[in-house]
């Protein structure tokens, strides 16, 4: 059976105008620097997009792999998942 993956989870920021100020004083405080990386609105659900097609691919890859490897062993071997 496959390793499960240990995914890390970011730290997201909704900053605006009206919360800007207040933002970049408690990023330098915690953070010690600020570095920022924009994304527009259509950006962000196309990156949405984009994670979920990956997703359909691994799924159906795992599918093709599990197919194959039921099709491609021996009678008397036994199936280790």
């Amino acid at each position: 059976m496959p390793r499960a993956i240990d995914l890390k989870e970011p730290h997201w920021y909704v900053v605006s105008k009206a919360n800007i100020d207040e933002f970049l004083v408690k990023v330098e405080k915690e953070q010690g620097q600020l570095v920022f990386f924009a994304m527009s609105v259509p950006d962000y659900e196309l990156m949405a997009y984009n994670m979920q097609e990956l997703k359909r691919y691994i799924n159906e890859m795992q599918e093709i792999i599990v197919y194959y490897r039921k099709v491609t062993k021996s009678n008397g071997e036994k199936d280790e998942n």
